[in-house]
């Protein structure tokens, strides 16, 4: 139990801060590294760091937030005070789940029906699209680059050979 006011106000910024640092790593990949956006070496290294260890770093967060919730909870005698210990710390847990999520496939998903076409009959290419081509035992495909782009990856067979063409 935490008695003095300076002390329980201390305690809450610390609360508030273990909660957003926790909201922090879990969500400076999703903002650093998005479709259609450059991004730096040292941003794309920032945010495999952070996803890779945000589940760790969440949970002992998480923890850390708990503990200072359960000194609170005593003080606290109003239930708003009390409602929002619990809502911080419920946060804090969410970014447990959060950390285990995998934002990119939301943001990079296959195209889930592609659909082929003859080169001759592809009337949605202009003339000065860029298109990806592969070859394999005789058989050829060709994969417009715009397409590709927003979706990143088609599963195909060329030539009896399973293939993901990525962009």
């Amino acid at each position: 139990m935490i008695n003095t006011r300076s002390a329980r106000r201390l305690w809450a910024i610390l609360l508030f801060l273990a909660v957003v640092l926790a909201i922090a790593i879990v969500f400076i990949p999703v903002f650093l590294i998005q479709p259609f956006k450059p991004q730096t070496t040292s941003q794309i290294e920032l945010s495999y760091a952070l996803r890779r260890w945000s589940p760790l770093l969440t949970v002992l967060i998480t923890i850390v937030a708990a503990l200072i919730a359960a000194l609170m909870w005593r003080g606290a005698r109003a239930w708003w005070r009390k409602a929002a210990l619990a809502a911080f710390v419920l946060i804090a847990a969410g970014t447990i789940w959060a950390s285990r999520q995998n934002h990119f496939e939301w943001m990079f998903n296959p195209l889930p029906d592609p659909r082929f076409s003859v080169a001759s009959e592809a009337s949605f290419l202009a003339a000065d699209d860029i298109v990806m081509g592969i070859e394999i035992d005789g058989e050829g495909v060709a994969y417009p680059v715009r397409q590709l782009a927003y979706h990143h990856i088609v599963q195909d067979t060329v030539g009896r050979t399973p293939i993901a063409a990525t962009y």
